[in-house]
Parts: C-alpha cells; sequence; structure tokens
C-alpha cells in the first residue's frame, strides 16, 4: 500500500477517534454543539471533498468526505438533542453564505472558485462556535478539536496532488483549529 493511502487511513481513523466520543458527549448532553456551525461544516466540507476528488486529491480527499458525513450528521444531531439553538442575525448570515457559495463552481465551472469561498464560508462558520466557547469554555471537547488539528495535517500530507483546490481547506481548517485551540484553552485558564 502507498504511503499516501496509508496516511489518509491514519487521517480517517483519527476522524472516527474524534467523532466518536464527539457524537457520544453529544448524545449524553455533555456538548451542545451549535447547529449552524455543524451545518456549515458539513455543507462545506462535502462540497470541498468532491472538487478535491475533481481536481485529483486522490487519497488525501477520503478523510474530508468521510468527516463532511459525520458533520452532517452531528449537525442533526444537534437539531434533535437541542444543542445550542441560539440562533443570531450573524449565525443566519454566516448559514446564507454557505448555502449562496454551493452554485459557483456549477457556473464557473472550475473547483477552485468554489473551494476559495467554501473554505472562507467554513472558516465563518467558526463564528457562532467561537463566539459560544468564548462565553462557555468547556461547552467543546478540546480532544476533539486537537484530534481534528492532527487529522487535517494528515490530509494535507495524503493529497496525491497539490494545488489551492486540494490544499487550502485543509490547511485553512488547521489554522482555524490552532486559533480556536489556543483561545479554548486561554479562556479555560482564566476561570
Amino acid at each position: 500500500m502507498a504511503i499516501k493511502e496509508i496516511l489518509s487511513g491514519i487521517a480517517m481513523l483519527l476522524t472516527f477517534i474524534a467523532f466518536a466520543p464527539y457524537i457520544r458527549s453529544v448524545l449524553n448532553g455533555t456538548v451542545k454543539p451549535h447547529i449552524f456551525s455543524w451545518a456549515i461544516w458539513g455543507i462545506t466540507t462535502c462540497s470541498v471533498f468532491f472538487a478535491q476528488l475533481a481536481d485529483n486529491g486522490g487519497a488525501g480527499a477520503w478523510a474530508i468526505g468521510f468527516s463532511g458525513s459525520i458533520t452532517l450528521f452531528i449537525a442533526i444531531l444537534a437539531y434533535n438533542k437541542r444543542g445550542d439553538i441560539s440562533i443570531t442575525p450573524s449565525d443566519w448570515v454566516f448559514f446564507s453564505a454557505a448555502l449562496a457559495a454551493l452554485p459557483i463552481w456549477f457556473f464557473t465551472n472550475n473547483p477552485i472558485w468554489a473551494v476559495i469561498v467554501l473554505t472562507s464560508v467554513d472558516l465563518l462558520g467558526f463564528g457562532p462556535t467561537i463566539r459560544k466557547t468564548w462565553h462557555h469554555p468547556y461547552s467543546e471537547s478540546l480532544t476533539f478539536m486537537v484530534l481534528f488539528l492532527l487529522r487535517n495535517l494528515l490530509v494535507l500530507t495524503a493529497l496525491e496532488h497539490y494545488s489551492v483546490t486540494t490544499a487550502l481547506f485543509p490547511a485553512a481548517v488547521a489554522a482555524a483549529l490552532t486559533g480556536l485551540i489556543v483561545m479554548m484553552v486561554w479562556r479555560r485558564n482564566q476561570i
């Protein structure tokens, strides 16, 4: 088996390892995910997965597709378990932007523009969670965030073709997760 497939397999394993306790925590009511963040992340992650496949991202894209499917499932759980469903006007802006970005690939027939917009929207999707976590720094799992940071770094390493289309999303999400992790640790130390 080639190294790229092995790295992608490890990234998918990390995805599963991160999501399993997170989903269990949501089901137990310990973690209350923000529905709009997870819906935005699910839509953007699945869309980027297809764009990565179109640009020959190969094995590096597999973990993104796997993650996108589970992320949409968590959005459904957030709704069903009544996670954080407080929705502000800015949350609607983030969500609307995620939905509005989807036709860009269709109209431009170029996945790079969709990935640029979707990555931007995905980063905006951190907005509701940052707002929530700033006020309630223990409402999200730090372990989960660290595992996903590692997963995105593995995805970057496992890509079979490097381009803005294939690398922008995992690199940007890794940077955003780093910022969120630093903020969570800092806020937890303040309490």
